[in-house]
Formats: structure tokens, C-alpha cells, sequence
């Protein structure tokens, strides 16, 4: 039978998701031990007997996934997603299909199944990123491929490889993550390239397998796209193996996404702490924690989720430098966090001074810089404001009476108070309450 979308089921679907808008994810796996990023294998073109012997070295005595979680939720993410397997091959679950894995290693754990655990008890929503791609795996294309470590030598050729024997190999393991770890919430697929797309990765019987056995989860929309493009259901010509959300990449887009039909669209921007996913031990270009807290707003602003990466080191740890940032954030979200759950566009333009969320009848005015005189409240008038408060302390913000804004009858505006420095000079956030219209 033809595929039938089901706008209801797919809203049904991804409501915890729109509500929960900032999760954790985590990029880890043998690539760690280098210490040079997570494509390190394809960009050092190192062919599998130099990076194999990595597996009998990985041993992260450290790792306690649930301090992994409680730092998520110590920086009021909602949901966090693990790399179950990366492009490299390595498999953080306890596969029956290979011997690349972590319960192989020294440490012998199955870490997707510690992970799942960990966050499920800490009330996290969890989900698994899957690289359909593999490096490792004698038949997934070699010599020629844009990414394969070893995609210039041509003594990795790729005749007798049989790409189908790699797919059933690829949709094994997908069967076992979805059979034998309980409820997920979320798969995070990556991803698609060149003519490797779509049906090339058998991902109508794919998405029909996973449906089957996960109903419930939310899926990306990678088995068509990567970072860059949009898919099938933004295009409202959704096929079987639609994304049920947008995955721009290391980029915040420059205004909310539609649908062909002008829809807002789900999505979420993945973005990594520093400039690599997996560890890098010469990386110490994060970015600071209010320009983090300012992206959360602003991809909340404009209705999407922010994901943020923490790549852990080869002991299990996360570098001090994110957690760090991690709690910075946290105490930001502890009392501001309202503005961002269940938040999205304000429906208002933008103030030079920060930026506008909202849920229902309510209006944050998130304040990064200061005005001189009293605060417009723009795109609301005076008589539909019930209250504005300070959202971090609830104190009130009465409505100005001032004459210096005489001139601007048509505007509301906010009296702040005689001191210019802002209570809080990252974000200070002003929960505006509307009156209902019956009661104007």
C-alpha cells in the first residue's frame, strides 16, 4: 500500500519534543583515545589494521553515566542522545553481528544499555544516534567514496563487496537497538550523501521495521538529508521515511523553517561545545556559556530545539571546561527556564535589545542589553498586559508613567528602575501576562 502521512499521528508524535527544546549529545567512542575528533579515521586515512588495536586499549574506568546525567540535568536539558555507533564501525551496545564493540574491550559494558538506564532514572528522555554509514565494514563502498579512510588508495577496490550484504548487516543492528533496550525516544540517524540516499538504504523496509518496534520515537530526518536540506516532509511530499525534524548543523538558521505550504517546521540545531564532536585534547575553543544561553533563546525564539554536544574524554569524563559550561547554564535555566519550555516565536519582531518567546498569553522579553529610559514592550499595548514581573525572582516591573516616552503613545513600556546594569547581564527575562481578550 502507498505510504498515507497522518498529520495527527506525527503531531501526537513530537509534542514532548517541541515542549522539552534543549537535550545533551553525546559523541564517544574509541576515537577518544587519539584524541583528534571523531572523523579522525577519514581524515588520517587510517585503515583498519592501525585503528582496530584502539579496541584493546578502551578501558574508561571513569565513565558513570549517571553523573553523565545528572550534568544534562543539572543544565535543564530535557533529553539526551548517545552515540550508539559512529562512522568508524564501534558499537557502544552488545551486538551479535560483530566484535567491534564495547563489551569486547577491556571495559567489557555495554554503555548504550548503562546510558538508556541512567537516563531513564533521572527522568530524562533518551534517545540513540545510529551512523547508517561504516567505515569498517567489508562491504560498505571503499576506494572512491567521498569519506572511506581509504577513498584514495586503490588497493581498496571495491570489486566483491556486496552493498546489500552491508544493509543487511546495518538494519540487524538497528533491530537489535530497537528490540532489546526498551522505549526509546528518539533515533538520530546520519547520514546521507551523494547517491547514497533514501531507498539506497533499503529506508522505506527500514522505517517500517523501526515503526513496528518503536512506534513512539522521534526520528531525524537523515536517512534522505545530512546537515544540509531539509527532506521529504518539508517539501509536504512526505515519503515512508520521513524525518519527523529539520537537523541543521553547527548553525543556528537565520529564521524559523517552513514547509513548502508555509508550516512551521520541527527542527533542531546540533551544536558542538568547541569545534569537534568526539574529544579533541587540543580544542579549547569553547564557546562561552551566555552565548550558549543566547542561542538556546534564540533557536527557541524561533521554534526549534537546541542540541548541545559534550564529547567525553577516553576515561569516561567530561572535560572540566564543559561541565563548567554545563553549570553555568544550569543556574541560568534553574530560574529562567520557563521561557524556554514549551516556548516558541513570539509571533513579534525582534528587539534590538534581545529577543521575544512565548507560551500561550505569555510574552518573554529576554533583555541582553539595557535601554536608556525606560524598556518598549513591543508589539503589545498597555491596556492587554495583566502583569510583568522579573522572571528570575518573580518582583514585579510596574508599567512606566515616565514622559520621556510621551512621544510613543502607541507603545507600552517597562519601568526597570534607576540602576543601567541589568540583574542579570547575560539574559534578563521579562514574563510579560496578557489579559484575555474578554477581560480588555
Amino acid at each position: 500500500m502507498p505510504y498515507v502521512f497522518s498529520r495527527e499521528e506525527y503531531e501526537r508524535r513530537v509534542a514532548w519534543y517541541t515542549q522539552a527544546r534543549f537535550g545533551l549529545f553525546l559523541h564517544w567512542g574509541l576515537y577518544a583515545i587519539p584524541a583528534r575528533g571523531e572523523w579522525v579515521r577519514s581524515v588520517e586515512r587510517i585503515p583498519n589494521e592501525d585503528y582496530d588495536p584502539l579496541l584493546r586499549q578502551f578501558d574508561p574506568r571513569h565513565c558513570d553515566m549517571r553523573a553523565w546525567m545528572a550534568a544534562a540535568k543539572g543544565a535543564g536539558m530535557k533529553y539526551a542522545v548517545l552515540t550508539a555507533k559512529h562512522h568508524d564501525g564501534f558499537c557502544l551496545f552488545d551486538s551479535a553481528y560483530t566484535d567491534f564493540k564495547s563489551t569486547n574491550s577491556p571495559a567489557g559494558r555495554d554503555f548504550v544499555r548503562e546510558f538508556l538506564d541512567a537516563a531513564r532514572e533521572a527522568g530524562l528522555r533518551a534517545g540513540l544516534y545510529f551512523s547508517i554509514i561504516d567505515w569498517r565494514h567489508p562491504d560498505f563502498p571503499h576506494y572512491g567514496d567521498r569519506n572511506h579512510p581509504m577513498r584514495d588508495d586503490p588497493a581498496y577496490g571495491n570489486e566483491g563487496r556486496n552493498f546489500d550484504r552491508y544493509l543487511d548487516y546495518m538494519h540487524a543492528q538497528m533491530r537489535e537497538l530497537c528490540s532489546n533496550y526498551g522505549k526509546l525516544d528518539l533515533l538520530w540517524f546520519d547520514y546521507s550523501y551523494d547517491h547514497l540516499r533514501g531507498e539506497a538504504w533499503r529506508a522505506t523496509q527500514l522505517m517500517e521495521m523501526v515503526r513496528a518496534l518503536q512506534p513512539d520515537v522521534i526520528i531525524d530526518n537523515r536517512l534522505e538529508v545530512s546537515g544540509e536540506g531539509f527532506g521529504s516532509l518539508a517539501a509536504c511530499k512526505p515519503t515512508p521515511y520521513h524525518g519527523d525534524f529539520v537537523s541543521p548543523e553547527q548553525i543556528v538558521p537565520p529564521h524559523g523553517l517552513l514547509d513548502a505550504e508555509g508550516r512551521p517546521l520541527v527542527w533542531e540545531s546540533c551544536v558542538t561545545m568547541n569545534n569537534h564532536w568526539g574529544y579533541c585534547a587540543t580544542d579549547h575553543y569553547y564557546k562561552p556559556a551566555p552565548m550558549l544561553i543566547k542561542k538556546l533563546v534564540e533557536c527557541v525564539s524561533k521554534g526549534g530545539n537546541l542540541l548541545l554536544n559534550v564529547g567525553p574524554d577516553a576515561t569516561g569524563r567530561f572535560p572540566d571546561q564543559a561541565l563548567d559550561i554545563l553549570r553555568d547554564i544550569g543556574r541560568w535555566m534553574e530560574r529562567n527556564g520557563e521561557s524556554i519550555y514549551g516556548c516558541g516565536p513570539s509571533g513579534l519582531d525582534k528587539p534590538d535589545y534581545g529577543r521575544i518567546t512565548r507560551r500561550g498569553d505569555t510574552l518573554y522579553y529576554h533583555i541582553y542589553e539595557n535601554t536608556v529610559g525606560p524598556l518598549p514592550l513591543f508589539g503589545v499595548d498597555k491596556d492587554q498586559i495583566a502583569s510583568i514581573r522579573r522572571l528570575a525572582d518573580g518582583s514585579e516591573a510596574p508599567l512606566s508613567t515616565s514622559w520621556v516616552h510621551s512621544d510613543y503613545p502607541e507603545l507600552a513600556f517597562a519601568d526597570l528602575g534607576p540602576d543601567p546594569v541589568l540583574p542579570d547581564p547575560v539574559d534578563t527575562v521579562l514574563e510579560v501576562r496578557l489579559r484575555a481578550p474578554s477581560d480588555r
